[in-house]
């Protein structure tokens, strides 16, 4: 039996609700990020200076999408209905039940807030249950420690580091550090994350 492939849909918590990824988007994002070059610091591209160039970035996403490389969500925040943040399934492999959720950035003022535990709480509640994965992996910059750092209180385990992995926007080098969750890994995981959300 495979998992099933993820399809553009809408996944609704308390603090964030994932959309599929429009260019209606763009402005709310542009202005939730447009420029912070902090917010972009660690992704395969430099911060977008203008809406345009944001809206090129989406664009890339979008043909991405088309080309079923990925399913991209907007994190859009419940309150007042706007984007605030990116988030993304990729690497998807349903014969093999595994699936990458990365591509992921949000507002600076929303960081060390519930909205990454909130969506992450939603794409793996997802994958594991309605899609039937088995796996779910993670890889980030090796010098991204805060990344590494959220992605270890999910409950996911490092399982390694590829060297020389990824160029910069800046032509250095990055290695790749890899995490997963395994299907039997879910249920414990989902009980920590829903518990600090209620705390939170």
């Amino acid at each position: 039996m495979t998992a099933k492939l993820p399809a553009p849909t809408v996944l609704t918590g308390r603090h964030v609700r994932l959309e599929p990824l429009a260019q209606g988007h763009v402005p709310d994002l542009f202005a939730a990020a447009g420029g912070d070059e902090e917010v972009f610091r660690w992704m395969s591209h430099e911060a977008p200076r203008t809406e345009e160039e944001m809206a090129d970035r989406i664009g890339h996403r979008l043909a991405d999408a088309a080309a079923s490389a990925c399913v991209p969500f907007a994190v859009v925040s419940p309150a007042d209905g706007r984007a605030i943040g990116v988030t993304c399934y990729l690497d998807v492999s349903p014969r093999d039940e595994s699936v990458e959720i990365g591509g992921t950035w949000y507002a600076r003022r929303v960081w060390r807030s519930a909205v990454n535990t909130e969506a992450k709480l939603l794409l793996l509640a997802h994958a594991f249950e309605d899609l039937g994965m088995g796996r779910v992996t993670w890889k980030t910059d090796h010098l991204n420690e805060r990344s590494q750092n959220a992605i270890r209180r999910l409950g996911a385990q490092y399982e390694g580091t590829l060297r020389r992995h990824r160029r910069r926007p800046d032509g250095t080098w990055r290695d790749s550090v890899y995490f997963s969750m395994l299907r039997d890994e879910w249920p414990a995981a989902r009980a920590r994350l829903t518990e600090r959300l209620a705390a939170g």
